[in-house]
């Protein structure tokens, strides 16, 4: 079962944000869910296997230019995570299209992601449910 997540499951989504992000604490991703799930402009799905949470996605609506998109707002995936054992079994792929259901509904035509440059786990997944490759950059910082 898909469902959208509400404020109330702030602290589900994070504990699996913290298997798809680690370098962050339970308490700042459950801060940060919190805030972004009661946001018009994002949206957080669950993904259930019978009482348990066995993943979750975070998609938003970016208003600013999308790599190889030509509208806006585009629907876009932030984050998308599976548990190990409930993998190849559909529930990626039932909340990427919860994702994309609410991006239309949100009025966009368009909807995009991104990955590491070495994640290729990631990069198969999008590629195998539809995605194009539209870009391979490296970013840069440097302290001033």
């Amino acid at each position: 079962m898909i469902r959208k997540a509400e404020t109330n499951d702030a602290a589900t989504v994070a504990e699996l944000a913290l298997l798809l992000w680690p370098e962050h604490s339970l308490e700042e991703l459950t801060e940060e869910f919190e805030e972004l799930i009661s946001q018009d402009d994002a949206a957080c799905f669950l993904a259930y296997a019978g009482d348990t949470a066995v993943g979750f996605a975070q998609c938003q609506l970016r208003h600013d230019y999308v790599e190889g998109t030509d509208s806006s707002p585009v629907g876009y995936l932030e984050g998308i995570f599976v548990r190990e054992n409930h993998r190849h079994q559909g529930y990626a792929k039932k909340l990427l299209a919860a994702c994309e259901a609410w991006a239309r509904e949100q009025g966009c035509t368009e909807f995009a992601s991104d990955c590491e440059l070495t994640n290729t786990d990631s990069l198969k997944f999008h590629l195998g449910v539809g995605f194009e490759e539209a870009n391979r950059i490296i970013c840069f910082t440097k302290k001033l």
